[in-house]
């Protein structure tokens, strides 16, 4: 992706985060500039991944199969350990009309995807086998507390305010129907770096072509930026 998409989409991101009145921490405010100064205070969102995060999946088509992000809140694995500190993460989505998060499940991640607002999220439900391909049986899902089944393949269309639980192996893809679509997921901790299992190889984060500065950094942007002191 070249860094200028990812500017437009960062403006029009803001611009519908704010329509929804939903406001993000003051750290997503931050330039480059300010990421260059921080020290150890900043280590937290750093590590856990915390603010932007777009990609196109490698598909080179972010409006057809990508995704924006911010992870708002997360803790790290090792927290599991010891069931001490942040075990939690919180992300806001915008998934635009069509537009594809590919089929994919978590081994470790449990997952409440809620429709905040704006259009209809249709996500579509496969179950695992063991050798981690897609299976033919039927599915049980929770919708708001609401046990429903859906047959392999088949899709659950959320309105706003209404969420699914999705468990670990549970393959699912989403996209936009009607209108651009505000999604929050809550979830357990996070881990994009190793507890993701798409169903076809995908690139998760984008490789990124500088033809101008960066607005905000993404994750990705953090190791080039931040040098965390002490």
């Amino acid at each position: 992706m070249k860094r200028s998409e990812i500017n437009t989409i960062l403006r029009q991101a803001k611009g519908f985060l704010a329509e929804h009145r939903f406001h993000l921490p003051p750290f997503a405010a931050w330039t480059p500039e300010q990421w260059r100064t921080k020290g150890p205070e900043a280590q937290e969102i750093a590590e856990c991944q915390l603010g932007w995060d777009i990609t196109d999946f490698g598909s080179g088509n972010f409006r057809q199969c990508g995704l924006f992000l911010f992870t708002v809140r997360n803790g790290r694995p090792a927290n599991f350990r010891p069931m001490q500190g942040k075990v939690y993460a919180e992300k806001i989505m915008i998934v635009e009309v069509g537009q594809v998060t590919p089929l994919h499940f978590h081994w470790q991640k449990t997952e409440d995807i809620i429709n905040r607002g704006g259009g209809k999220l249709v996500v579509q439900l496969y179950n695992s086998t063991r050798d981690e391909q897609l299976a033919g049986d039927e599915i049980t899902v929770s919708l708001d507390g609401v046990t429903r089944q859906v047959p392999a393949g088949g899709k659950v269309t959320l309105g706003p305010g209404e969420s699914i639980t999705l468990p670990p192996r549970l393959y699912h893809a989403f996209w936009g129907e009607g209108s651009r679509v505000l999604v929050g997921e809550v979830s357990m901790v996070n881990d994009d770096r190793s507890d993701n299992r798409f169903h076809k190889p995908v690139g998760r984060f984008p490789q990124i072509t500088e033809d101008e500065p960066p607005l905000h950094l993404l994750t990705v942007d953090y190791p080039n930026y931040y040098r965390r002191a002490g």
